[in-house]
């Protein structure tokens, strides 16, 4: 594979999703012509500026169907592979899911990455390739690498392929494991639960585990702002990097910040036990001292994106 051209349209799958769309308007706002893939499994269009046939494209397709988006590639400088399962509780009861959405569509988006000379590729992997880790703040460089569910095993598998292609063809890759990430256009996560739950039972929420779960949360905005960052000033070959906060906050304080939203009347109920479901990791904290000497650092602490995303959930406001 050669170095291929500087400049050229940039391929974004899963480009309507939570993440997604905020990449997508960071790289229209820096002057690129974006071209969107995505299913709609869990993106939505109306996340997205119109298209306009000229500096945004959108094509609804799937990853493991090439013949359906491949042209898109033609000319493009670099892809950024955002497209996954997103629901780890539905990896966990059929496994078949994370393989074919993640790990066999993200093998045949790479050999047509390879195969249209596409010089860049980044990944949206996941803190939870660690599994369950036993440093805090856990580092781009701890193992050994346990992955708790098949989300999870996906994602670590999909970072090895972009490792491969990388070192194999030339590709200049990126993997980016992000902790919990947060904010407007979300259709899944603990944000999302909370207030669906609310939503048909105004009196009580149900809580998954015994509330102690502690994890940090960043907003998207500066997930995306992260991720830009280091691929203008990362350009080994293949590059990782932990995208989180330096704090984090418990499941407990999340439920009180979310009833109280709704007029502090619900009952808050725990289920038990360390871990909200199979595959979950209760305890998580990035390291990411490998980011800041990049230059980046998160605006927004754990407690301040809940609080932020919350007020735009209860509002129903979203970025234009």
């Amino acid at each position: 594979m050669s170095r291929g051209p500087a400049a050229g349209p940039v391929v974004v799958t899963g480009g309507a999703g939570a993440i997604g769309a905020i990449l997508v308007r960071a790289l229209l706002a820096s002057g690129a012509t974006v071209r969107v893939v995505d299913n709609l499994s869990s993106g939505r269009l109306e996340n997205l500026p119109p298209p306009d046939g000229e500096r945004l494209t959108v094509t609804v397709a799937d990853l493991k169907e090439p013949e359906k988006y491949a042209d898109l590639l033609d000319g493009a400088s670099a892809v950024w592979h955002l497209a996954a399962n997103g629901d780890i509780r539905r990896g966990t009861a059929n496994p078949r899911i994370d393989l074919e959405e993640g790990t066999i569509a993200s093998s045949i988006l790479l050999e047509e990455v390879r195969r249209h000379d596409v010089p860049a590729a980044r990944f949206s992997s996941s803190s939870v390739v660690y599994g369950w880790p036993t440093v805090l703040p856990t580092p781009e460089d701890y193992g050994p690498l346990e992955p708790q569910s098949f989300y999870a095993a996906s994602k670590l598998a999909v970072e090895g392929l972009f490792s491969a292609y990388g070192h194999s063809y030339g590709l200049t890759a990126h993997v980016f494991r992000f902790a919990n990430i947060i904010g407007p256009y979300m259709s899944r996560g603990i944000l999302f639960d909370f207030f669906e739950k609310l939503r048909q039972d105004p009196t009580r929420l149900e809580v998954l585990g015994d509330g102690n779960q502690s994890k940090s949360y960043l907003r998207t905005e500066d997930c995306v702002a992260g991720m830009l960052l280091a691929v203008e000033r990362a350009t080994a070959r293949v590059n990782i990097f932990n995208l989180g906060t330096r704090d984090r906050t418990s499941v407990r304080t999340i439920a009180e910040k979310v009833v109280a939203a709704h007029g502090g009347g619900a009952r808050i109920t725990y289920t038990g036990g360390e871990r909200g479901w199979t595959g979950d990791v209760p305890v998580q904290l990035l390291s990411i001292e490998r980011m800041e000497r990049l230059g980046w650092s998160p605006r927004y602490p754990s407690d301040v994106a809940i609080d932020r995303t919350i007020e735009e959930m209860r509002a129903g406001s979203a970025p234009g």
